[in-house]
């Protein structure tokens, strides 16, 4: 291999790198009996996500229950009357929407 094929290969992976570090979020929404419902958040990485912004919010809009992920990556809540969907917010490109359609019974 010559001298500047090296050299090209090796910025080729240095301008990758960032890609094979990238994760992404990951957050999971069930209800747990009596209307109690419990979210748990983090990122594809396996890495947790304490205190990153987790708020209910109705289909108008309105945040039901502003909240944050605890230590352990989680927040209960009590089902909210109506429509709403949950917003795990980590910042930009690290958002998931989960519709309170898809929170299953356990």
């Amino acid at each position: 291999m010559t001298q500047s094929a090296r050299i090209g290969l090796l910025m080729l992976c240095t301008g990758l790198s960032p890609l094979a570090l990238a994760h992404n979020p990951i957050c999971e929404c069930e209800e747990h009996g009596s209307g109690e419902i419990v979210c748990t958040g983090g990122f594809s990485d396996g890495s947790g996500a304490p205190g990153v912004t987790l708020d209910v919010i109705s289909y108008d809009e309105e945040v039901l229950v502003p909240g944050k992920l605890g230590e352990d990556s989680r927040l209960s809540f009590k089902r909210p009357d109506g429509e709403f969907y949950v917003l795990f917010d980590a910042g930009p490109g690290h958002v998931v929407e989960i519709d309170h359609t898809e929170i299953a019974s356990q």
